[in-house]
């Protein structure tokens, strides 16, 4: 029985890192390749056939939505999906990717059952999802059966390797709450839900944000998504990242406030510069 395979292509390590630990912890003998940007896709998807592809929009040398209409326009590939991974979730933006012939969204940031029920349904419409878990089923069988001849054969059955725990998070919470210098409005997005924020300092690299507490607190290691807009400007920057480190404001248990540092992934250089002015404005 062939495999069913997945194309991941995302220009941010992280975020393939975190599509293909979802996959590969939710749908078990899915074979996953990954390719670093459009370009590189293209050339991949040229050569191999794939049951599902999930792309990133935002890449330099060539777009997600680029990649998409070449994809679309390669014999028989005509319904193989293709699922958008990105921030864009603008009305154009969407008419334009369903008029380009994409499958589905997935926005982000997202959540690993988010994803994984997008994958899911994609992989169902074209039955690869009953012949994937048919393979699972097969494969942890085999498992059970050379468990129990390892047994019957009087030896010991080489154990699991077991995973570390990572490391608790530990930050030191500033002791008081401080004005932003930055005159941008920020909104931190984490699995759906919005957090308003102050900004603290901001880099290329990262952004140590303000948070109100509330019943659902962003996690380390989620993705997410920073949205700056300048006071007088209307245009919004979106810049992807990851939640690096969670720290209570103030040392004491009933503090209302968080301090959230925000690691950036994003290379898309129209990002990179528009956040080196939003940068250079909060300076001035």
């Amino acid at each position: 029985m062939a495999s069913v395979s997945v194309l991941v292509v995302d220009d941010a390590p992280f975020i393939r890192d975190l599509i293909k630990k979802a996959l590969r912890s939710h749908l078990p003998g899915l074979q996953i390749e990954e390719a670093v940007n459009g370009s590189k896709a293209r050339q991949l998807l040229s050569r191999v056939a794939f049951d599902l592809v999930l792309c990133d929009w935002e890449m330099p040398e060539l777009s997600g939505l680029e990649l998409l209409q070449w994809f679309r326009a390669q014999p028989g590939q005509e319904k193989t999906p293709f699922i958008m991974v990105t921030s864009r979730g603008d009305r154009d933006n969407v008419v334009q990717a369903i008029q380009a012939g994409v499958s589905d969204y997935v926005g982000k940031p997202f959540s690993n059952e988010q994803l994984i029920s997008k994958v899911s349904k994609a992989l169902q419409r074209t039955g690869k999802l009953k012949q994937l878990r048919s393979r699972s089923l097969q494969a942890s069988t085999g498992h059970a059966m050379e468990s129990v001849n390892t047994l019957l054969a009087g030896r010991k059955p080489t154990p699991a390797p077991v995973t570390p725990t990572a490391p608790p998070v530990s930050a030191q919470a500033d002791s008081r709450a401080s004005t932003s210098r930055s005159s941008a409005r920020a909104q931190l997005r984490v699995a759906g839900q919005q957090f308003a924020c102050v900004i603290r300092s901001l880099s290329l690299r990262d952004a140590r944000l303000v948070v109100r507490r509330s019943e659902r607190l962003p996690s380390v290691f989620e993705s997410a998504v920073l949205d700056l807009e300048q006071q007088d400007e209307q245009e919004v920057a979106r810049i992807n990242g990851y939640v690096h480190t969670v720290a209570a404001l103030e040392e004491r248990m009933d503090c209302e406030w968080l301090l959230v540092t925000l690691k950036f992934v994003d290379q898309d250089p129209a990002k990179l510069e528009r956040l080196s002015l939003l940068i250079a404005a909060a300076e001035h």
